[in-house]
């Protein structure tokens, strides 16, 4: 253990003040809870006044949560710890040098993840801004998803070079990446074992009494920085990789005309000591900031730490193999559609198509990465109008998305389904066949909501993802 490091712990005394930079769907929950733990005595968290982004600052401030979505208990915390005078968020960074440690949730996205290179520009700046006002005695924690090799690398030196302290010294650094999902926050945080890795074990220590008192339920988990990125990066590439496998079997299904679900709930009936066969869900594609993008960084690790890889000649990456095939998903939804307008003598040309869903989670409004977007730029690029429904996104750049149900699907040729929101699992078809105003109107289903035999008895033509079963139905005739 570093004892000069320890000795400032030491000095310093219990973590009471900590910093959180980047408040989104990791800082803002990490922040608040943090804030509602009787040891700490104040919390401050760091966001930029950016157009963007900026307007976040006022309404934390005044215990509004910006995040929309069901998200339980999240906005009643948010406004115990403000009322109480413990949380603060400001754009002034000149305020961690009274922290006692600072964690740091900055999205980590790829420009072109054929290249293996991630856009860390927003991370560095963060980074470096922490690293211009730190102290002797502060622990940094970085929770941001990041390629292996970067906590020790990059981070470290910019960290080094702007306070002019040394790392592992001077003051703590350490990788604890987040591990929580849209939806489900302040559970996540509590419940979920934290993965803790520091650049040294004083590093480590001072991470884990950092985290300890937010847990319910979960254990920490400690490792060196690195093992920790690997990690994270590995957890969301093999998650990536199961719903890949539950798409090709999906895909297959479809190709052999039987029922994916009935395939699945087969297999994951085989259950005994030691012997589990589940299979995840396939679906309209993956979207948000993790899956899409992990297993870039993970193999970008290999390259970054310098190191040689043992691999069968000609082979492709098994994981980039998997993102390849989740990438796919959408324009298999758009050759669905294209399918189905067929039947009905229709191309996308010229039809009217509504997408229901552009969050790519179910009843929350994050829409990042979301698959939808692919959808519609090839609906587009072929002819097709194309109208969004949402009822939780609000906006998004260079996207009308509307909360008029109704009015999207009124005079609708075809529906594609690509979100689960609980707005969608009750559907009317009928009702729907009448606002659509067509003979056969085509609904295209992305996530295995809607029952096929009721829209296939209203006269709809059917596609679903996996059900090769009934995607080449009989058409019924009213």
């Amino acid at each position: 253990m570093s004892e000069p490091l320890s000795r400032l712990f030491r000095e310093r005394g219990p973590i009471r003040t900590i910093g959180v930079v980047g408040m989104g769907y990791v800082g803002i929950p990490s922040a608040v809870l943090f804030a509602d733990l009787p040891r700490v005595s104040r919390v401050f968290g760091f966001q930029r006044s950016s157009q963007s982004s900026g307007y976040k600052i006022a309404m934390l401030n005044r215990g509004e949560n910006p995040l929309r979505g069901e998200e339980p208990s999240l906005s009643t915390v948010l406004r115990h710890v403000v009322e109480a005078g413990k949380f603060t968020c400001t754009p002034d960074f000149s305020k961690v040098s009274g922290c006692d440690a600072v964690t740091i949730a900055i999205q980590t996205p790829f420009r072109n993840p054929k290249d293996l290179e991630p856009d860390l520009t927003p991370l560095l700046e963060g980074i470096r801004n922490v690293g211009k006002n730190l102290a002797p005695g502060s622990l940094v924690v970085i929770e941001s998803t990041i390629t292996p090799g970067t906590t020790t690398g990059i981070a470290r030196e910019i960290l080094e070079e702007e306070s002019g302290l040394v790392a592992g010294a001077e003051f703590g650094l350490a990788h604890a990446p987040e591990r929580v999902m849209v939806g489900r926050l302040i559970r996540n945080i509590r419940e979920h074992d934290r993965v803790v890795g520091g650049i040294d074990d004083a590093s480590t220590e001072r991470a884990t009494e950092l985290y300890s008192p937010l847990l319910t339920k979960g254990r920490i988990i400690p490792m060196t920085a690195t093992a920790a990125e690997v990690e994270k990066t590995a957890e969301n590439t093999f998650r990536d990789l199961q719903i890949a496998a539950a798409n090709q079997l999906a895909l297959y299904c479809e190709a052999m005309g039987v029922n994916f679900y009935d395939v699945r709930e087969g297999i994951d009936s085989l259950r005994e000591e030691g012997v589990t066969r589940a299979v995840l869900w396939p679906g309209a594609g993956v979207g948000g900031h993790c899956l899409t993008k992990d297993t870039y960084h993970l193999e970008r690790g290999v390259k970054v730490l310098g190191r040689d890889l043992e691999w069968p000649k000609g082979e492709r990456s098994l994981y980039l193999s998997a993102r390849a095939i989740n990438d796919f998903m959408p324009e298999h939804m758009f050759h669905l559609t294209c399918s189905g307008l067929e039947r009905v003598g229709k191309t996308v040309s010229g039809s009217k198509i509504a997408i229901l869903g552009w969050a790519f989670i179910s009843d929350t409004d994050d829409a990042r990465n979301t698959p939808s977007e692919g959808y519609r730029e090839l609906a587009l690029s072929a002819g097709g109008e194309i109208e969004v429904h949402d009822p939780w996104v609000e906006k998004y750049p260079g996207v009308e998305i509307s909360a008029d149900l109704d009015g999207v699907i009124r005079g609708a040729d075809a529906v594609a389904i690509f979100t689960s929101h609980r707005e969608y699992r009750s559907l009317d078809p009928a009702a729907m066949k009448r606002l659509a105003g067509v003979v056969h109107p085509v609904i295209v289903d992305g996530r295995n909501i809607v029952d096929p035999d009721l829209f296939i008895s209203q006269g709809w033509v059917y596609k679903g993802i996996g059900r090769g079963d009934k995607n080449g139905h009989e058409m019924k005739e009213l």
